[in-house]
C-alpha cells in the first residue's frame, strides 16, 4: 500500500490485486483512466472503452475488455457508464454504441461532443432514448441529474494544457450510488485552481469518499493543493498513470492505479 499524507488528508487506501471484485463496495480498475465502482446495489463504469493507449497509457486487457463488453460477471448489470471527454485514449465511439445495443438497461452519461460524434457513427435512434448529453460550457454552473437512486453532479473542467484545448469539453462527475458512496472522476482536468475555485460552493456541496484524478495532480500545478484542500475528497487514488512510472509520481508516495485488475475498498465514511 502507497500513502500520501497532504494537509491532513490521508489518500492511502488498501489494494487488492484480483481480477474479479471481493468487497462488494469498491473500485476495480480497468485501464487508463477506466474504472467500475460498485456498491453491492449497482455498478456504475467510468472511460471504460477507448481504442489507442497512445504506446503509453495502460489498454484494457483483451479479456476483460470481451467479459465487459459480453457483460459478464463481474461486469454484469452495468446501470450507468460516464465518460468524460471524447478522446481516443477515453472513448471508443464504435464499442459504446455497441455496448449500448447491447445491453439495453445501461444509461450513458457523455459530453455533447461525444454524443454528436455517436449520432455521425449510427442511425440506431433508440439508443439515444438512453443517452444524457451534457452541453456545458466552461464557467457554467454545474448540472445534476438522478437515475434511480444514483445522484449524479456534473461540471466542465479545461483539459489539461489549458487554454491549447479550450475546445475539449472534459467533464468532472461527482456520481453517489445507492448506499451513499460518493466518487468522482476528473477526466484529464488541468490542475490549475483558477478552473475549480469558481466552483467552491459546488465542491462543498458534498463529501466524496475518494476522488480519482489524473496522475499529474500529485506532482504539478495546484494539483496537490486541489485534491487537499478544494474538492472536499476523503481520498485519492490516481489514474491515466502511463506504463512506465514516472519518477516524480512514485515518490511522492501517493496511492495509484497501474495494473488493470486492482482494486480499491470503498469506505462509506469518509476518513478525515
Amino acid at each position: 500500500m502507497r500513502s500520501l499524507i497532504l494537509s491532513g488528508l490521508w489518500f492511502g487506501v488498501s489494494a487488492l490485486a484480483c481480477a474479479h471484485p471481493v468487497d462488494p463496495t469498491q473500485t476495480t480498475y480497468l485501464g487508463n483512466e477506466g474504472i467500475m465502482v460498485s456498491d453491492g446495489h449497482t455498478k456504475v463504469l467510468f472511460d471504460p472503452l477507448f481504442p489507442n493507449g497512445f504506446g503509453t497509457y495502460q489498454m484494457v486487457p483483451e479479456e476483460m475488455r470481451d467479459q465487459l463488453m459480453a457483460g459478464n460477471a463481474p461486469y454484469d448489470a452495468v446501470t450507468a457508464i460516464f465518460i468524460s471527454h471524447m478522446h481516443p485514449d477515453h472513448f471508443s465511439v464504435d464499442e459504446i454504441i455497441l455496448y449500448l445495443e447491447t445491453h439495453a438497461e445501461t444509461r450513458l452519461f457523455a459530453p455533447l461532443q461525444a454524443v454528436e460524434w455517436m449520432r455521425d457513427e449510427t442511425e440506431n435512434d433508440a439508443i439515444f432514448e438512453r443517452v444524457t448529453a451534457v452541453p456545458l460550457e466552461r464557467l457554467e454552473a454545474p448540472l445534476s441529474y438522478t437515475l434511480g437512486e444514483i445522484e449524479i453532479d456534473v461540471v466542465r473542467i479545461p483539459h489539461a494544457g489549458w487554454p491549447g484545448r479550450a475546445d475539449v469539453s472534459n467533464l468532472v462527475w461527482r456520481v453517489t450510488l445507492a448506499d451513499g458512496v460518493t466518487v468522482m472522476h476528473l477526466g484529464d482536468a488541468d490542475p490549475n485552481d483558477a478552473h475549480f475555485e469558481p466552483h467552491q460552493d459546488h465542491w462543498q456541496a458534498m463529501r466524496t469518499h475518494t476522488a480519482y484524478p489524473p496522475y499529474w495532480f500529485f506532482t504539478s500545478g495546484d494539483g496537490p493543493q486541489i485534491l487537499a484542500e478544494r474538492l472536499n475528497a476523503s481520498r485519492a487514488t490516481g489514474i491515466h498513470v502511463p506504463i512506465q512510472l514516472p519518477p516524480d509520481l512514485f515518490v511522492t508516495g501517493a496511492d495509484f492505479f497501474h495494473r488493470p485488475g486492482e482494486t480499491r475498498v470503498l469506505n462509506q465514511e469518509p476518513s478525515e
